[in-house]
C-alpha cells in the first residue's frame, strides 16, 4: 500500500470516527447517563437523514436542510419520548428493549409509506463537491466538512457537560436523582431535554451521512450496531471515551479493509486471501472490543458513579 493511499483511508477512517461519534454522543447521552437503553437511536438518525433529504431536495438548499434539521428532531425526539418512553425510565432494560424494538419497526415502515422502500438520494451540494488541499492531497471537500462538524460537536458536548450550569445538574442527576430533584430541578423536563439533544445529534448524523450513503428504510440498524461497539470500548456514559473509540473504530474499520488484504495476499495465496481478507477486515473492530475488555472490562474511559 502506498503512504498516499494510506494516509488518505486514514481520513476516510477520520471522516467514519466523527460520523460514528454524532451518533454515539447521542446514545451515551441517553443510555450512560439517563440509564435507558434506547435501541431506537439509529431509527432516529434515519428519520434526521430522511428529512434533510427532503428539505435539500425541495429547496435546493443544504444549509436550509441544516437548520430544519435542529427542531424537526427535537420536535420529534421530544414527542417520541413523551408519548412512548417517559414512563419506561424506572422500567427495567428488557422493557426499555421491547419498547425501542417496537420504534424501530414503526419508525421503518412509517419511512416506507412516506419515502417509499426504494433509496431516496441526497446529492452532495455543488459548493462542496470539489477537493481541499491538505499537505499537497486532494481530499473531498465534503467528507472534509464531515470531520469539521464532528470535531466541532464533540468540543461543544464536553463544554456542555463540563462546563456549563445545565451540565453540573445532568452530571448530577445521572448518580443523585433523588437529591437533585429534592432541590428543586425539574428531572423530568431535564431528562426530556437530554433526550431531545441525542436526538438532534443522531439527525445531525443523518444530515452528513445522507449525500453520500443512501437514504432508505432499516439504515440505522447497521450503524447503530457499530455505535454498541463505540460506547462500549469507549466506556459507557463517558463522552470523552465515545469520541476517542469512535475515531479508533472508524480508522481501524477502514485502514484494515484496505490494508488486511493486501497484507494477506503477501503471505497467502492469492485465492485464499481474496477469501479470507474481507472477512477478517470487518471482523476487526469486533477483535479490537474484545481486546478492550479483555484488560479494561468497563472501557477505556469508564465513568465513576458516586
Amino acid at each position: 500500500m502506498s503512504l498516499t493511499l494510506l494516509i488518505m483511508q486514514c481520513l476516510n477512517g477520520l471522516q467514519l470516527g466523527v460520523l460514528l461519534f454524532l451518533m454515539a454522543a447521542g446514545l451515551t447521552l441517553v443510555f450512560g447517563i439517563m440509564n435507558f437503553v434506547n435501541l431506537a437511536h439509529g431509527s432516529l438518525y434515519m428519520m434526521g437523514a430522511f428529512i434533510a433529504a427532503t428539505v435539500y431536495n425541495h429547496t435546493g438548499s443544504f444549509a436550509l436542510a441544516a437548520i430544519a434539521i435542529v427542531p424537526a428532531m427535537l420536535l420529534l425526539g421530544l414527542i417520541v419520548e413523551f408519548v412512548a418512553l417517559k414512563t419506561l425510565y424506572d422500567r427495567d432494560h428488557l422493557d426499555q428493549v421491547l419498547a425501542t424494538f417496537g420504534l424501530i419497526l414503526f419508525f421503518n415502515e412509517l419511512a416506507r409509506m412516506i419515502w417509499g422502500p426504494s433509496p431516496y438520494y441526497m446529492e452532495v451540494p455543488e459548493w462542496l463537491s470539489g477537493t481541499v488541499d491538505l499537505f499537497g492531497l486532494a481530499y473531498p471537500a465534503y467528507r472534509f466538512l464531515i470531520i469539521v462538524v464532528g470535531l466541532a460537536v464533540a468540543l461543544g458536548c464536553y463544554l456542555l457537560i463540563h462546563r456549563t450550569r445545565i451540565g453540573m445538574l445532568i452530571r448530577a442527576g445521572s448518580t443523585h436523582r433523588q437529591m437533585v430533584g429534592a432541590l428543586g430541578v425539574n428531572i423530568v423536563l431535564l431528562n426530556s431535554l437530554l433526550f431531545g439533544l441525542g436526538a438532534i445529534l443522531a439527525g445531525i448524523a443523518g444530515l452528513m451521512a445522507g449525500p453520500i450513503l443512501s437514504v432508505q428504510p432499516g439504515m440505522g440498524e447497521p450503524i447503530l450496531i457499530l455505535t454498541m461497539v463505540v460506547i462500549v470500548i469507549g466506556g459507557i456514559g463517558s463522552v470523552r471515551g465515545a469520541f476517542l473509540a469512535a475515531l479508533i473504530v472508524g480508522v481501524v474499520d477502514t485502514v484494515g479493509r484496505t490494508a488486511l488484504p493486501t497484507l494477506l495476499r503477501s503471505l497467502l495465496e492469492r485465492s485464499t486471501a481474496d477469501t479470507a481478507g474481507p472477512a477478517l477486515a470487518s471482523m476487526l473492530i469486533y477483535l479490537v472490543m474484545a481486546a478492550v475488555l479483555a484488560v479494561r472490562p468497563q472501557g477505556l474511559f469508564p465513568v465513576k458513579h458516586g
